[in-house]
């Protein structure tokens, strides 16, 4: 395992931000008003905020930076590293980060690039700024997060549909010299690399004609090639099988336990899977956020957006130890020990466009 520190680094500041459109998933009529009520307590998603077309995850994740910059009043020419997290970007190429760094007046010197990760992508995100920052390359950074993955779910895959929603985070860190350090073990599995994939669209694949065509898979789940594979089974098995000693393989690097973590922040794959996790750590559930109800699985942006949905006032207003835990495509997973203080964490911004 992988498992290592990144010292002098604090988290100032996370926002988010989501679409304005809300899907109801009670009002899913793809599948029968039972079927509904079964899923909706078994995933646990009520409801989820949709883009139009047109609209980017680095949009969420621009109106996400411009607050958080506002709230903490930093100067745009000291932001030296920008990392945009995602796997829906704007274009092929060029990399978005490059977009963002010129939408965000942010200056030439900084360094700009993406990273091609989901659900584990924020963890991953972190060790990779944190440890450029503490290696002398920046002082103040930002870590943008987020995915659109309704616009790639097809309407008839009852699999998949009524599980994701769209979102996108800015995190701000600065150098601190003698800050606690965050501490990270790391994995990866690219044997399950087809567990959650969009086939067609890429190099391997490119787009053809029969891309577009919608094929029955089974009952209740019909898609292209062009939209988004999941499969349920084979992820649940992961997670419960790599997760758990993930998590604990990190505490007992630390010589911790689950008593000396303030909050267990998962990424919100499903609420029976992430239910069947913290059962297996013998977590009390108060510690274990969920924004699973309100905004479905966002992909990367799903641990920053719980965080500032659901313990914002608790991190705002005092010091917290918190292990953040993200699993999924790829396959790839992660877990991160962090120490925060004070952090500035507005109010979740719903874009209008």
């Amino acid at each position: 395992m992988s498992i290592f520190q990144v010292p002098n680094i604090n988290v100032a500041g996370i926002s988010a931000c989501v679409p304005e459109k809300i899907f109801n998933n009670q009002d899913y009529d793809w599948i029968s008003e039972k079927e509904r009520e079964v899923l909706i307590k078994t995933i646990g998603v009520s409801k989820k905020h949709h883009a139009d077309k047109g609209l980017t995850t680095s949009d969420l994740c621009y109106a996400s930076a411009e607050r958080l910059l506002n709230e903490l009043e930093w100067e745009r020419s000291d932001i030296d590293l920008l990392v945009f997290v995602s796997q829906s970007r704007d274009y092929i190429i060029p990399a978005t980060a490059g977009l963002l760094q010129d939408k965000l007046g942010l200056s030439k010197s900084c360094i700009a690039f993406d990273v091609s990760l989901g659900c584990s992508g924020y963890v991953y995100g972190l060790s990779i700024v944190g440890s450029l920052m503490n290696n002398g390359a920046a002082k103040k950074a930002l870590l943008l997060t987020g995915d659109i993955s309704t616009l790639n779910t097809s309407y008839k895959d009852k699999s998949a549909y009524p599980i994701f929603g769209d979102a996108g985070t800015a995190t701000a860190l600065e150098f601190k010299n003698g800050h606690s350090p965050m501490i990270f073990n790391l994995q990866t599995d690219g044997n399950g690399y087809d567990a959650i994939i969009i086939p067609d669209g890429g190099i391997r694949n490119f787009v053809e004609v029969e891309s577009l065509n919608y094929k029955k898979i089974s009952e209740g789940i019909y898609r292209n090639n062009l939209n988004i594979i999941l499969d349920g089974v084979k992820v649940f098995n992961f997670s419960l099988r790599e997760v758990k000693p993930n998590v604990l393989a990190l505490l007992q690097n630390e010589d911790m336990d689950i008593m000396d973590i303030d909050y267990f922040v998962f990424h919100q794959a499903n609420k029976l899977m992430n239910e069947t996790i913290r059962k297996q750590l013998k977590i009390s559930p108060e510690k274990v956020p969920y924004s699973l109800n309100d905004y479905g699985n966002t992909s990367s942006a799903s641990i920053p957006l719980t965080i500032v949905a659901e313990i914002s006032n608790m991190v705002k207003n005092s010091s917290k130890t918190l292990l953040l835990s993200g699993f999924g495509v790829g396959l790839s997973w992660g877990s991160v020990i962090v120490e925060t203080e004070n952090v500035t964490c507005p109010p979740i911004l719903i874009y209008k466009g």
